[in-house]
């Protein structure tokens, strides 16, 4: 049986609440703080750069569906 995610979460706070590990604590905060960094910031400018290529290209009806993408690569698969 799978545990559900609000018990998993209770565990973790109830593991967190006894735990005494500063060093352990301190790692959970830096994942923390990790998690709430935004990943645009961390890409570099070529990787926006195609990125933005990307969304102008999908706004000018640039696409290719993904059938025909299937059939191009297909030997590849």
């Amino acid at each position: 049986m799978e545990v559900s995610l609000e018990s998993k979460k209770i565990e973790l706070i109830q593991w967190l609440s006894r735990l005494n590990d500063k060093t352990l604590i301190d790692k959970l905060m830096k994942l923390r703080e990790k998690e709430k960094t935004d990943w645009w910031n961390e890409i570099s400018a070529k990787e926006k750069e195609s990125i933005e290529k990307g969304i102008q290209d999908a706004n000018n009806g640039k696409l290719t569906s993904h059938s025909n993408v299937k059939e191009i690569y297909e030997k590849w698969l």
